[in-house]
C-alpha cells in the first residue's frame, strides 16, 4: 500500500506529518528518505508537535539522537528522532544502541536510515521528493499508510 501527495508547500507538508501522527501507535518507527533539503527535519518536527511535544524540535544530525515526551490517545509516548547521516553502520559495540530507541512505549522517525535498515522491523517509509522549489511530492509506505486507507 502506498500513499502519495504531490504538488504539497511547506504548509502542507507540515498538515500531512499532522496526519501521519494522528495515525502512530507506540513502537511504530518512521523512515525519512529524501535529499538535503527535501524536508524530512519539517516533517518530524511538525509530527512531533502533533504528539504533543512542547520542547523545540532540532536536527540530531551532530548527536545522533534526540528523545522528546509526547503522547498518544492520552498516553505518554517517547518521541524520538535520529539522523544517521554520519554513520556508516551500526554494530553491535556502537555507541549508538538503536534498541534503546525502538522501545514499545516510542514512536521513532529516523532520517538517513541505511545504517539501521537492516534492524528495523516493519518501518514505514516516507519518501519527500523536490517537485519544484517550493513544492513536494511525498510518499508513504507500510502500516501507517495502511491505516491512512481506513
Amino acid at each position: 500500500m502506498r500513499v502519495i501527495r504531490e504538488g504539497l508547500d511547506e504548509d502542507a507538508v507540515r498538515e500531512l506529518a499532522a496526519e501521519v501522527a494522528r495515525r502512530l501507535l507506540p513502537g511504530d518507527v518512521v523512515v525519512l528518505a529524501g535529499e538535503v533539503g527535501s524536508g524530512k527535519s519539517t516533517f518530524v518536527r511538525a509530527a512531533a508537535r502533533a504528539l504533543g511535544v512542547k520542547e523545540r524540535v532540532t536536527s540530531p544530525t551532530y548527536q545522533l539522537a534526540r528523545a522528546y515526551e509526547g503522547s498518544i490517545g492520552g498516553r505518554r509516548v517517547f518521541v524520538n528522532h535520529l539522523d544517521l547521516y554520519r554513520v556508516e553502520e551500526i554494530g553491535e559495540w556502537d555507541a549508538l544502541s538503536l534498541e534503546d530507541y525502538l522501545a514499545p512505549d516510542a514512536v521513532t522517525f529516523i532520517e538517513w536510515a541505511d545504517p539501521a535498515l537492516g534492524l528495523l522491523e516493519n518501518p514505514t517509509l516516507i519518501r519527500l521528493e523536490h517537485e519544484s522549489p517550493r513544492t513536494r511530492r511525498v510518499s508513504i509506505e507500510g502500516p501507517i499508510a495502511e491505516r491512512m486507507e481506513c
